[in-house]
């Protein structure tokens, strides 16, 4: 009988022949110029490489003048409406988003009345998971990733599909909508299951309530006692509503037309969008935006000295201090250079929920950063664009003010993306076309084959 294997264990072997790995994977920078490679898919004023096109969504970030591209404040829009006006039509009348606005995704037009209650109820139809799915598969094996978690939760979800690899619109419109449904019950079961099993707190499992929203039923879900205010529950409709989409660049969101491309079932495709997601480059970024303002609020005595949080701004970008990595989180975009639409909607209200919580001081020291960062980056770094805070940089703080746990962070960005990821997938079917398959040039040199005896 073979012995066990710990599969977490790095032999001198391994480190050998990682070593050997990197000394023949190496590629000389320069030939990246020499072939006028996009790397990142992105030129070298970092506009992205045109590779499809898509109704679902735009972003504004410059307009072209005399032939001259010239920024401008960042605009977003969802199939043709922008994101603000979605913002204010919802605020104004008092009433929740984000089903709202995955209507409008997935089916090209606002819904009447009518139209958004039937879809809200077929939504909460399936909000449910199959029997013995949360003792057997989330309770049995749980992880201390909640983004592994619903991964893993969406690809087992495949097994109960009678008709899993049907891609038809139709089937694939059923199948987006339950996992649409389906996404806050396996990220929250699966950090209560985490909770139990690994820092041993209490396990309670609520049942979702037919009548809420997807964010009320997520703050529902995740507190003991159930409970929770109405500016709690429509700031984190607002996030959701802010994340739901954003063009068909992204990583995660070109993820799923990519895979989609293949032919494949929906579970894999979403699996495969998750997996990008998680990336801290991606979907990870609030997370180390919050622990920056930790290590932040531990260094600067006096949170309204701007001196003192320059000088710390600047220790960051100089890899002085918090994880060394040369980065302000939170403050720049792939796209935006202005500003980030949705981190200037997301600011009035997670000022309002730092007053309700308390924590208006705190807002204060996010406010200050917000306008000393861009000022200390132009002076530390030769840059081709403007600086400004992105949506996580605001997203992190609210998420620690409603209570979330970090380990919940990104998957609070999937709950939302889904519903962009879905459209997404759609509109490849719909408008089918190739396999998506870029290029990549060889550097190999051409070497002759040494029989074994010989080497």
């Amino acid at each position: 009988m073979n012995k066990a294997v710990n599969y977490s264990t790095i032999t001198p072997e391994i480190s050998k022949l990682t070593e050997l790995c990197k000394m023949n994977t190496g590629i000389d920078s320069t030939l990246y110029t020499k072939y006028d490679v996009k790397r990142g898919l992105r030129d070298i004023n970092g506009k992205g490489v045109l590779a499809g096109l898509t109704d679902i969504s735009e972003i504004r970030s410059y307009k072209e003048e005399d032939g001259v591209s010239k920024p401008i404040d960042g605009e977003l829009f969802y199939r043709g409406i922008n994101i603000i006006d979605l913002v204010n039509g919802c605020s104004n009348e008092n009433r929740f988003g984000f089903e709202e606005v995955t209507y409008l995704l997935l089916f090209g037009e606002l819904p009447n009345k009518h139209k958004l209650k039937k879809f809200t109820e077929l939504l909460s139809s399936y909000r449910s998971l199959p029997q013995s799915f949360v003792r057997d598969i989330i309770m049995k094996a749980p992880s201390t990733d909640m983004m592994n978690t619903l991964s893993r939760g969406v690809l087992t979800l495949y097994a109960y599909d009678q008709n899993a690899n049907d891609i038809t619109p139709e089937n694939v419109l059923r199948q987006c909508l339950q996992l649409i449904a389906a996404f806050p019950l396996i990220s929250v079961y699966g950090y209560n299951a985490y909770q139990h099993y690994f820092n041993g707190k209490s396990l309670f499992i609520h049942s979702p309530e037919e009548n809420l929203s997807t964010a009320e039923n997520i703050l529902h879900l995740l507190r003991s006692t159930g409970n929770y205010t109405g500016l709690e529950a429509r700031v984190l409709d607002l996030a959701l509503m802010l994340h739901a989409e954003h063009g068909g660049g992204n990583n995660s969101t070109f993820t799923t037309h990519v895979v989609t491309s293949s032919g494949t079932d929906t579970y894999s495709v979403i699996a495969a969008a998750l997996g990008s997601l998680k990336g801290p480059r991606h979907g990870g970024a609030n997370i180390k935006v919050v622990q920056m303002f930790e290590d932040m609020k531990s260094v600067v005595k006096d949170w309204n000295d701007d001196e003192e949080i320059s000088v710390y701004l600047a220790d960051l970008l100089d890899k002085k201090c918090f994880d060394k990595s040369g980065l302000i989180y939170g403050m720049g975009h792939a796209v935006y250079s202005i500003s980030d639409p949705r981190a200037i909607v997301f600011r009035s209200f997670v000022e309002k929920l730092s007053e309700e919580k308390g924590l208006t001081d705190e807002f204060g020291l996010y406010s200050k950063v917000e306008t000393l960062a861009p000022i200390v980056i132009a002076e530390k770094r030769n840059i081709y664009k403007g600086v400004s805070a992105n949506v996580d940089f605001y997203s992190g703080f609210a998420y620690h003010m409603l209570g979330l746990p970090l380990e919940l962070y990104t998957p609070i960005f999937a709950i939302a993306r889904i519903a962009g990821w879905s459209a997404h997938r759609l509109e490849e079917l719909i408008n089918v076309g190739k396999i998506i398959r870029p290029a990549y040039k060889s550097i190999s040199v051409e070497k002759p084959y040494i029989p074994l005896i010989d080497r």
